[in-house]
């Protein structure tokens, strides 16, 4: 007669947020924030809260419960009351004090968990960025004959074992390690046994996948993700903050000049009439235009546009026609000025979308010249940049001969 095997449909999610976080302590005092790592705010809740709404999407995960220091329990407990209220995840939820050692938070977790409950995922608060899917991959591989189940990643660097006086003692074989994480999987029952052996025996292990290994238990590595990192050094608080680079943005630039009439002979006007730009590129046999500065009208364009991303104003701001150092300045210096703000910004361009309207002089010839000198003011790759033409069909200022216009889209992603 056989048993009936545990079914993963009736899993519980242990949310170890009882650790001392000594590691980081002194970082978040410096900047005031909280005591424990687990309590930083991420997404406008407590670091442990992150995991909780991950296993709330997975549909195997009937509860959870939550592991906090002793002395913090009571006010933890009302938080996550609170934040139920704000945000409730449709799960029971227990919470309870945790121990001295990691191994005995975890006790102390399983102890919480239902009769019912036949698998459990364990998992450490300050891995805030495990993915459902992953969840849901160690829970799948377990079974009757596969009681642990554990991510993990090829291990990339070289491991050296050293001695007491950190002399190497040998180079283990780097392609059969793995770097662990959380969650970690179990059957309930034969991890509450070993926990239990642990207690009685005076074991002493780093994580419940090794507690099964010297239990004699089978564990089983699954697929982990690059993204899942352990919140522990002060430099890792960086992941936690939220980011103005957070997404891709897209700036949009417009520019206009006048031509400068055959025949005109007025000094002042003259005195401001530049042979054609576009892009950098002179244009044989083109109307001048008249400007303050060399009168590139598609790179004044481009330069509104990376302002844009930027958050950093419009041309006009930065350089004013009626600043004499800007007398026909290249506008090559505008765009690397305004490159420089989204690099500040914590962006990169990676794509530039140009729209140049005139109806003279015919542009089909230098469209190519064009979009690759705009690609290496802008540090792109030529195919990045593309360069339209088109004409109003005779309509507006364009149309009659009197100027040019320019349309810029610039698409950027964080840095």
């Amino acid at each position: 007669m056989t048993s009936t095997p545990p079914r993963v449909s009736e899993a519980w999610a242990v949310i170890l947020a009882a650790g001392g976080g000594t590691r980081l302590a002194e970082a978040l005092a410096a900047i005031g924030g909280p005591q424990r790592k687990q309590y930083v705010e991420l997404d406008g809740a407590p670091l442990f809260w992150k995991s909780a709404r991950t296993f709330s999407r997975i549909q195997a995960v009937r509860g959870l419960v939550f592991v906090f220091p002793q002395e913090d329990l009571h006010a933890m407990r009302a938080e996550v009351e609170r934040l139920w209220e704000r945000d409730p995840l449709g799960l029971p939820w227990r919470a309870c004090a945790g121990g001295a050692r990691r191994q005995d938070s975890v006790r102390h977790g399983l102890a919480e968990l239902p009769k019912e409950a036949a698998c459990v995922l364990v998992h450490d608060a300050a891995r805030p960025f495990a993915s459902a899917a992953l969840c849901a991959r160690v829970l799948e591989a377990l079974g009757p004959d596969r009681p642990a189940a554990i991510p993990g990643l090829a291990v990339t660097d070289t491991i050296k074992r050293v001695d007491a006086d950190d002399i190497v003692v040998d180079t283990p074989e780097r392609a059969a390690m793995r770097g662990v994480q959380t969650p970690q999987g179990f059957l309930l029952a034969p991890l509450a046994a070993a926990h239990q052996r642990a207690q009685a025996e005076g074991w002493e292990v780093t994580d419940d996948a090794m507690l099964m290994e010297r239990a004699g238990h089978p564990v089983r590595v699954v697929p982990g993700e690059e993204a899942n990192v352990k919140i522990t050094t002060p430099a890792d608080l960086r992941l936690l903050r939220p980011s103005r680079a957070a997404c891709p943005r897209t700036g949009w630039g417009y520019d206009v000049h006048k031509f400068v009439a055959n025949g005109e002979d007025d000094p002042t006007v003259l005195a401001k009439a530049r042979p054609m730009l576009l892009g950098g590129v002179a244009i044989p046999g083109a109307p001048r235009v008249l400007a303050h500065s060399d009168g590139d009208v598609l790179l004044h364009a481009v330069t509104d546009a990376l302002l844009g991303i930027a958050c950093a104003g419009d041309i006009g701001q930065l350089f004013p026609d009626t600043d004499q150092a800007f007398d026909n300045m290249p506008s090559a210096v505008f765009v690397a000025e305004a490159l420089a703000r989204v690099r500040a910004a914590g962006f990169r361009p990676e794509h530039a979308d140009l729209t140049i309207v005139a109806q003279t002089p015919k542009l089909f010839a230098h469209k190519a010249r064009i979009a690759a000198q705009v690609a290496r003011l802008l540090e792109l790759a030529p195919g990045a940049v593309n360069v339209k033409a088109t004409t109003e069909e005779g309509l507006g200022f364009t149309g009659q001969r009197l100027g040019i216009k320019a349309v810029a889209v610039v698409t950027a992603s964080p840095d």
